[in-house]
């Protein structure tokens, strides 16, 4: 027979369970839906409530003089960060005879670099008009401010080109006078210098027809800029769709909850460390799981299914109570319901051999305000309890949440099997649970998990607990160690055991 097992923990178990994680997520989902619903519902509702103020928009062709193939878009970049200064703004607040102040007014407009001399002006009213008003003037502004600046550059370079042309005049002055009407064959002794005088005569005015040509383009490029820079699409009011807006904040909004959502459930799981898989459930409490029931009845299609299950587990628990010489209780966690309904079929299948009596220990009104129908079994608790015959077949029903009083447990049974929800107690929890019911000497036969993942494949079978486990009870029991429990078993010799009692 090839089993998989689940032996003591290892020194390489990870320290974080992925699978466990994407499972709890998973079985959270309830929040992060809620969450991405929440999401998008605010999406939605920005757009109705807020909708965006009347935006007008304007582009700008803007020419520089430093233009180059290459460049990266530091000059456009530049223009931005001049347009949204207070000098332009003023000068747009100026045109439109507008009182509000420039720092104000800088806060409902933007400027984006498109290319690298093309500038694109956003610009937020009251009013489509007064929004189209608005960008007009902050265009027109910044065009005369871009030229002004231009021009005054221009015109500051060719100044200083004309006034080193004119010291160079100076200059050439002065050499023409110290050549006089000398040459070079009426003072032979003197050539060497007039030679010098010469050279240096023509070097001159060779620097000062340069300094003339450069000024000239000085000035010639100014024009060139100034009707390179200008409006080049006039200011228009953009047109805000509704559906399209609700459209796109709540797609918005759903991503950004679901998103929220799963981080939330992510944590919240991390933290709050609820074992959710059939091999943790197991592992923490120390008992193997028997049985499996979904927590509601589910469609259609499958409550044919959860109805065999119910029956299996019913057949399965009822054959434990008749071979059995003691009490034996049901304890739940997270599950009072449940854990009802099962007590009561369980009742109801061992009256055909006597009376049954369901002890009640649960702290809520499950059983106690329970409408009694023809048939049903009894249902004592309290003093009561006390006064039930021996001849009657006890059920005790009882509850292992926090508050429990543990000392009270063995009234309901000697033994007992726990009716687990998935996820709703802590591993420290079902550790303290496992702990009391040792201290009570109260043996778990088993556990039945309500509410599992369906997409759980882990084995919650612990080859280890023959001494407890409904399959181990003919079994050889387990090792006795020195403090009177059983000693748990290697994964390797409960094998051989299972092999050994197949042989037989």
């Amino acid at each position: 027979m090839t089993t998989s097992t689940t032996s003591e923990s290892s020194p390489a178990t990870p320290l974080f369970d992925l699978q466990a994680l994407v499972v709890s997520v998973r079985r959270r989902r309830r929040l992060w839906l809620s969450m991405a619903l929440v999401g998008l519902l605010a999406g939605v509702a920005l757009a109705v409530l807020l909708p965006p103020r009347p935006t007008a928009v304007t582009k700008v062709l803007v020419a520089h003089k430093e233009d180059q193939p290459n460049d990266t878009g530091t000059l456009i970049r530049t223009d931005v960060a001049l347009l949204g200064t207070t000098r332009i703004a003023a000068k747009a607040l100026q045109a439109l005879k507008s009182p509000e102040k420039p720092e104000d007014f800088m806060e409902d407009y933007r400027g984006t670099g498109l290319t690298n001399n093309l500038l694109q002006i956003d610009v937020t009213g009251d009013t489509d008009a007064e929004a189209v008003a608005r960008a007009k003037a902050l265009a027109e502004a910044f065009v005369a401010d871009h030229v002004s600046r231009m021009r005054e550059t221009a015109m500051a370079e060719a100044k200083a080109l004309l006034d080193q042309r004119d010291r160079m005049r100076v200059e050439l002055a002065q050499v023409n006078q110290e050549i006089g009407a000398r040459s070079p064959e009426s003072d032979p002794r003197a050539s060497a210098s007039i030679e010098s005088l010469f050279a240096r005569r023509a070097e001159l005015d060779s620097r000062i027809a340069d300094f003339d040509q450069r000024a000239a383009e000085a000035r010639t490029g100014t024009p060139k800029i100034i009707t390179g820079t200008q409006i080049v699409d006039a200011p228009r009011a953009v047109r805000h769709s509704l559906p399209k807006a609700a459209a796109t904040n709540s797609a918005i909004g759903l991503v950004l909850g679901l998103v929220l959502g799963l981080a939330l459930a992510a944590v919240g799981t991390v933290v709050a460390d609820r074992p959710v898989l059939r091999r943790d459930i197991a592992a923490n409490l120390g008992v193997s799981v028997i049985a499996e029931l979904p927590r509601r009845s589910g469609r259609l299609w499958q409550r044919r299914r959860t109805r065999v299950a119910r029956e299996r587990l019913t057949a399965h628990l009822a054959r434990t109570v008749r071979g059995s010489t003691e009490p034996v209780s049901l304890l739940e966690l997270g599950c009072a319901r449940g854990t009802s309904a099962i007590a009561l079929n369980l009742a109801g299948a061992l009256a055909s051999e006597g009376p049954a009596v369901i002890v009640d220990g649960l702290p809520g009104p499950q059983l106690a305000k329970r409408r009694q129908k023809p048939g049903d079994p009894t249902v004592v608790s309290g003093e009561r309890a006390a006064a039930v015959s021996g001849q009657e077949r006890r059920i005790g029903v009882g509850s292992v949440a926090p508050g429990t009083a543990w000392t009270d447990l063995r009234y309901l049974g000697t033994q007992t099997v726990l009716v687990v929800r998935a996820g709703h107690g802590s591993a420290a929890w079902l550790h303290t649970v496992a702990r009391q019911l040792a201290d009570q000497r109260i043996p778990v036969i088993g556990v039945v998990l309500i509410d599992p993942d369906p997409r759980d494949r882990t084995d919650g079978t612990l080859w280890n607990g023959l001494h407890t486990a409904l399959r181990g009870r003919n079994e050889v029991p387990a090792r006795q160690n020195g403090t009177g429990l059983p000693e748990r078993l290697p994964a390797r010799a409960a094998r051989r055991t299972d092999n050994d009692q197949e042989a037989r």
